[in-house]
């Protein structure tokens, strides 16, 4: 887990892979199979808290010593599937980004050089024992990547609100099958339409990454802290999904001034969200 998307700055986005259990192996498999009947399951605020009690110390600690043992657990068409922490390996993973986030005086100041080595040095050692590991779960901050919204449909959309700020949820949810063959079309498209570009690039590495799935899996994707960055009115008129919908439809029938349109409206809506993060 990023430690800057889930500590220093909460207003983060997420794309999980839920997996059914008959996609472990044992003994993983009998400990999901426990740990989802449990009454009580953490949340992901409950992963949030144990991430910052990690930057407390001093020297603070980068990386969880030991990897997560929890996941979320979700009930998809009576199916008991669950979406592995992997805390440990996030943070590794994210370690990678932190330069082009941070200045290195302030990057410095939170994460000592001496930290962020060794950190670099125990993943090194970690990934050549494990070179087939994957995440479950992807983070971005301060925004939700146009390629993320091309695996859902509008009507996958769930928000709720109960009037709090802390009673908000946005995000949407749907098989793997649909959301490879929604990313298959899309990057069809976008290769008979438009030159090789970013959003071609990051659909074929979210392609490569979901094809390590069983195909009986759920994606989710979750604004997360998002929604504590943006106003009711805002995430009730955010349709970014149905957005990028209708401009790869706009491109497939030819219409690249409807495609801009879509496009110009889903870039307006996230460059307004990205600009609060250097007004704080």
């Amino acid at each position: 887990m990023s430690v800057v998307s889930s500590v220093l700055i909460p207003y983060a986005s997420y794309l999980r892979v839920y997996e059914p259990l008959a996609a472990f192996r044992e003994p993983e498999r009998g400990h999901w199979t426990r740990y989802a009947q449990r009454s009580e399951l953490p949340t992901a605020q409950d992963e949030l808290r144990r991430s910052l009690a990690d930057l407390v110390p001093t020297p603070p600690v980068a990386v969880p010593v030991h990897e997560s043992a929890d996941a979320f657990v979700a009930l998809v068409d009576g199916v008991v599937c669950v979406c592995p922490w992997r805390t440990r390996m996030r943070g590794w993973m994210a370690m990678s980004e932190l330069g082009g986030l941070f200045p290195a005086t302030v990057l410095d100041a939170v994460l000592p050089p001496v930290v962020r080595g060794q950190a670099a040095a125990d993943y090194e050692r970690w990934a050549e024992r494990n070179p087939d590991a994957r995440p479950w779960i992807r983070t971005t901050v301060w925004h939700v990547p146009v390629r993320w919204f091309v695996l859902f449909d509008d009507e996958e959309r769930e928000y709720l609100t109960a009037g709090g700020a802390g009673d908000r949820l946005l995000r949407y949810r749907t098989p793997m099958v649909q959301a490879r063959r929604r990313l298959a079309r899309a990057l069809r498209t976008l290769r008979e339409t438009v030159d090789e570009g970013p959003l071609t690039e990051g659909l074929v590495e979210v392609g490569r990454w979901l094809e390590e799935f069983h195909p009986r899996a759920m994606v989710e994707l979750d604004y997360g802290g998002l929604v504590h960055a943006l106003s009711v009115e805002q995430l009730a008129a955010d349709r970014s999904a149905a957005d990028v919908a209708e401009g790869i439809a706009a491109l497939r029938s030819g219409d690249s001034e409807a495609a801009g349109v879509a496009y110009g409206r889903l870039a307006d809506r996230w460059r307004a969200v990205r600009d609060l993060q250097s007004s704080n």
